[in-house]
């Protein structure tokens, strides 16, 4: 007889054991709070109440919110609740409350404050003399940093939230980040840097009379493929390179001692201001510009050919190749368009450094689209206000726009996605100076 504990089963035959659907786990907390959610909008719909807007449920719930933490406010102030026999010692004691508005994220709510006798009660919920919770400033400053006026953001918080808010209150709201600006335009920076984009935008400033100025700005690759705005400088008048070494020459004075490659565009003069500031660097001019500037010499007619024959120039494997293609290039266009043999001739010696490196370097120094789109929303910040009264309106302005970008985070993921293959690159073309014993 065979023993049953013997037998062999083949591991074909034995069939999978269905997984138990195991319920999710219990979340008391967030069943409570939808419980008590649903039964409030029951509850103001059997009345008629609206959800939102004024006397509606979100700002009636908001109101006995913020009554609620000043009471405990109160009662921790005192040492005993209200209503309590400890407050009958004839000492400080409640005194009734004052009745006061203030502007909430869903507009203004009238709130009950508790007084105490000795008036020495300080709330930290809606403090003395505050008008508008945090977030209403946070609203404010986002909607100037998006492009609207001050008259605008009046009238959308009128017609939104039936607030009335004047045009200085919240010019008021935006000076409080002067001096946050001026702490981030004279931080410490990196040592190094492995690219670093520049390139100007001209803003209309008044200053006797409206004119376009110049407001210079950088934007740093660091070694560990991070963005950083470096900052922000006001100019006297037009784009110049001598402004741009008193600009460089302040960047390093914060201690950037050392950048592998600065992508600018081909302002006559600016090479000779890097070199002057910081004489390792390699200095590459936009491609993407040299390309638009060629069109702006040729007739459109010609465009689509022109844009197929250059690029056997830029794409090509060395230097050399680069200079036949041209050649190529230049005998069958440079005579109808000479300028374009002129224009290319002049940036030869700044375009060619990004033909010794790999793919991955050319890919993120081709151009200066890293700053070209923060500068898009500088314009869209600055269009709609026509003219700046001076320059620190017009500073203030720019650094709102630099303060509100990507509020996820998910710029800076897609960036550094962009940069890594690149900084291996790097790390073996500029050997010994990326990265240090100090790093």
């Amino acid at each position: 007889m065979t023993d049953v504990h013997d037998t062999k089963v083949a591991p074909e035959a034995i069939e999978p054991v269905a997984e138990l659907a195991l319920p999710p786990p219990a979340d008391p907390v967030g069943d409570a709070r939808r419980d008590f959610a649903e039964h409030l909008v029951e509850q103001a719909r059997a009345q008629g109440l609206d959800l939102v807007g004024p006397g509606g449920l979100l700002a009636d719930i908001t109101k006995r919110v913020i009554e609620t933490g000043l009471e405990v406010e109160m009662d921790e102030h005192l040492g005993y609740e209200k209503h309590a026999v400890e407050g009958r010692n004839g000492q400080n004691s409640r005194n009734g409350t004052r009745a006061k508005t203030v502007l909430t994220e869903i507009g203004p709510i009238e709130i009950d404050v508790p007084r105490d006798r000795q008036g020495s009660f300080e709330p930290q919920t809606v403090r003395k003399r505050q008008r508008r919770l945090n977030g209403v400033d946070s609203m404010v400053i986002s909607l100037s940093a998006k492009g609207l006026t001050t008259g605008e953001i009046s009238a959308h918080l009128s017609e939104v939230y039936g607030a009335d808010v004047s045009r200085e209150t919240i010019s008021k709201i935006t000076d409080a980040v002067i001096d946050e600006m001026n702490d981030w335009l004279h931080r410490p920076l990196d040592r190094v840097y492995v690219a670093v984009f520049i390139d100007a935008i001209h803003i209309k400033v008044r200053d006797g009379q409206v004119a376009n100025r110049a407001y210079y700005n950088a934007i740093g690759v660091t070694v560990d493929g991070k963005r950083d705005i470096l900052g922000i400088f006001a100019g006297p008048g037009g784009e110049g390179a001598k402004f741009w070494l008193g600009v460089l020459t302040e960047l390093r004075n914060r201690g950037v001692t050392d950048v592998c490659i600065v992508c600018c565009d081909g302002l006559k003069g600016l090479p000779d201001a890097i070199a002057a500031t910081w004489p390792q660097a390699v200095v590459q001019t936009c491609v993407l510009h040299l390309i638009r500037n060629t069109f702006r010499l040729a007739g459109r007619q010609d465009w689509a050919v022109i844009a197929r024959d250059l690029r056997p120039v830029y794409t090509a494997p060395t230097e050399v190749a680069a200079a036949e293609r041209f050649g190529e290039f230049a005998e069958k266009w440079c005579e109808k368009y000479p300028a374009i043999r002129t224009l290319w001739e002049n940036a030869w010696t700044e375009f060619v450094p990004f033909l010794d490196y790999p793919p991955e370097v050319r890919r993120v120094i081709y151009s200066t689209n890293a700053i070209e789109s923060i500068h898009a929303r500088f314009r869209r910040a600055t269009h709609s206000r026509g003219h700046f009264p001076n320059e620190q309106a017009a500073l203030k302005c720019l650094y709102l726009v630099v303060r509100s970008l990507d509020p996820t985070g998910k710029g800076a993921a897609r960036w550094m996605n962009r940069w890594k293959p690149a900084l291996n690159a790097f790390a073996i073309t500029f050997e010994g100076r990326i990265f240090t014993n100090d790093q």
